[in-house]
Order: C-alpha cells, then structure tokens, then sequence
C-alpha cells in the first residue's frame, strides 16, 4: 500500500510539474504577443519619459495578474470539484488552507518566471524603432 502510494505521489507531482510548465510556456507566449502588438505604445511611453524599469514592472505586473488569476480559477475548479465529488459519492474531503495558498503562491511565481523574459524584452526596445514599428 505505501509502495502504491508513492508510485502515485510522483505520477501526480511529474503531471503537476509538466502542467505548471506548459501553462508557464503559454503565459510567456501571451506576454511576448502582447509586446509585439503593443510595441509603439512602448515606444511612447519610453519617449515620454518611461524608464526600462517602469515597462519592466508593467509588463511583469500583467504577467502576475494573467497567472494569479488562472490560479484562482484553477484552486475555485479544484474546491468546487472536491465539494461535488464528497456530495455525490459521500467521501470525506479535507481542504488544506495552507495547500491553497501555496498553490496561489506558486501561480504567481510561474507568471514572474516565465513573464521575466517578454518584460525585459519590451523594457530593452530602443523608443525610436518601437515608434518606426507597424
């Protein structure tokens, strides 16, 4: 029964781990498409006096917020899910709260990580090309 139990611990955290970087993969892809649509109003802010830093910070800030709340949604799915399958076949379910805040923890993590590289990326563009750019 424990050899069964850790057989399907680490089955669940590889597909956990495959999951967070496939979802890290598509956030990084929406961040570097939103910088490429967005590039002239880059170059006016940084014409106006925006520093790299303050790009830097607005586009990390947007890639927080797209994973936190895909993180909310998916602890929301996870809560109502365990609630359906304890109502309909009557098991017990427990909701750790420390476990939904490390999950939140852990969204908001992946947005910096993969959201770093499309924030520097559109905090480096020289004002000039990004204002030529169509």
């Amino acid at each position: 029964m424990t050899a069964t139990q850790k057989v399907m611990r680490m089955l669940l955290l590889a597909i956990a781990f495959v999951s967070l970087i496939v979802g890290g993969i598509g956030i990084m892809n929406i961040m570097l498409v939103s910088v490429t649509e967005r590039t002239r109003e880059i170059g006016i802010r940084m014409a106006v006096g925006a520093k790299g830093r303050d790009i830097l910070t607005q586009f990390l800030t947007e890639a927080v917020t797209l994973s936190a709340v895909g993180g909310g949604l998916g602890i929301a799915a996870g809560i109502a899910a365990s609630w359906i399958l304890a109502s309909v076949n009557h098991w017990p379910t427990l909701t750790d709260p420390q476990s939904i805040v490390l999950a939140f923890v852990v969204s908001a993590a992946i947005g910096i990580f993969f959201g770093f590289y499309p924030a520097q990326k559109a905090s480096r563009l020289d004002p000039i090309d990004a204002l030529r750019y169509e």
